[in-house]
């Protein structure tokens, strides 16, 4: 066989990788965010999904838009079927904002701090303070001391689902605040970054992943049930705007007035034969004009050629 076609042979029965590939959805942890949906991935096996990461913006997970600049961070710990679910590790403030946040006259204080949770979480979070002047060394050294004292204190006394929920909506912060300001004006504080060390012990709380899954269900077979009544709505609207713009035809007036002739009373019913037995000397065609005849004329079949007198001539006839 020429080099050619065993190149060409290799090349069909060489196995397509990315055919073999499946796409899983990402899913937020059960507690707090309900196995909620934030994102997909592709891999060959289920165990290549495990340890990856999953950054997404936190206006997009909660729909904060005063956290446009946070950066939330989970990690695939497990797959199941085609979904892959995930453990919140930590999150971190986007460069750009921390650096607009600095000026030459601000004091700036950060620091690094270890906490272990109630629940035995090891967690470690960065903290940083920027006062509203210069500020000593001295001063420096009695806020960090302070912000330090304060995180110790929430995270020896929370889990670390209360903890993750007070970095991520500003109650962390707000408390350290709180607590430095007697010494020394502070314009702001952030926690610029929280990162998972080691796991503890897991809470089972909150839906799992089974009703979850009959939750989508039923909301995607309510959505389609109502987009089925909207499309029937307009069809039906369509319709009706038609039969307005264009009229009954003449079947359905035939039928309408059939059926008005058929449901009045007897001496409502008008005597047809007497009005079409009518002399016809009781109209006044001297009065009426020449297009006024010749539409008469139309109706009875009859010329419409002529001056008005030959026009009466012919309607007397």
């Amino acid at each position: 066989m020429a080099k050619g076609a065993k190149a060409r042979a290799a090349a069909r029965n060489r196995r397509d990788k990315w055919k073999a590939k499946r796409w899983y959805t990402i899913r937020a942890p059960r507690n707090p965010w309900s196995f909620r949906v934030i994102g997909e991935t592709i891999a060959e096996e289920p165990e290549q999904l495990i340890g990856r990461t999953y950054d997404i913006m936190q206006n997009e997970l909660d729909g904060d838009f005063s956290k446009m600049h946070v950066q939330v961070v989970f990690r695939i710990t497990e797959a199941l079927g085609g979904d892959a679910l995930t453990e919140f590790i930590g999150h971190n403030v986007q460069k750009d904002h921390i650096r607009r946040q600095i000026r030459r006259d601000r004091g700036k204080v950060d620091d690094t701090v270890d906490v272990v949770t109630e629940d035995g979480y090891y967690v470690r979070f960065k903290p940083l303070l920027i006062s509203r002047g210069r500020v000593k060394s001295s001063q420096k050294s009695a806020m960090r001391a302070s912000a330090k004292e304060k995180i110790l204190t929430l995270g020896a006394s929370s889990t670390w689902i209360q903890l993750q929920k007070s970095v991520l909506d500003g109650t962390m912060e707000a408390a350290i605040k709180e607590s430095v300001s007697k010494i020394s004006p502070v314009r702001t504080v952030m926690i610029r970054r929280s990162q998972l060390l080691q796991s503890g012990v897991v809470v089972e709380d909150g839906p799992t992943l089974d009703e979850i899954h009959e939750e989508e269900k039923a909301a995607a077979a309510a959505a389609e049930v109502e987009d089925v009544d909207v499309l029937a709505a307009a069809e039906a609207s369509a319709d009706l705007s038609e039969v307005g713009n264009d009229g009954l035809d003449e079947e359905q007036e035939e039928e309408s007035s059939e059926q008005e002739d058929e449901g009045a009373k007897a001496e409502d019913v008008p005597d047809v034969e007497s009005s079409e037995s009518s002399d016809d000397s009781d109209i006044d065609y001297e009065s009426m004009t020449v297009a006024e005849l010749k539409e008469l004329l139309k109706e009875a079949g009859k010329p419409v050629s002529g001056k008005k007198a030959d026009l009466i001539s012919r309607l007397q006839e």
